[in-house]
């Protein structure tokens, strides 16, 4: 899969791993297309919403 498939809505992980995240916003920022993406952890008690912005080129698509 191309990395031009990431948009709103995918479901993505980093290449190198980690959590599944859902993509919010696909952009450009200062010249690198960048992902928005959401994902809840669970440290100790109830689940925690993160969030963070990656380069496409670091995620890739997970079948869901």
């Amino acid at each position: 899969m191309s990395d031009q498939e990431i948009k709103a809505g995918s479901v993505v992980q980093l290449k190198s791993g980690g959590p599944l995240m859902t993509v919010q916003q696909v952009a450009d920022h200062w010249g690198t297309l960048t992902a928005w993406c959401d994902w809840f952890v669970q440290d100790k008690a109830p689940w925690k919403k993160e969030h963070d912005t990656f380069p496409v080129t670091s995620l890739k698509l997970v079948d869901s």
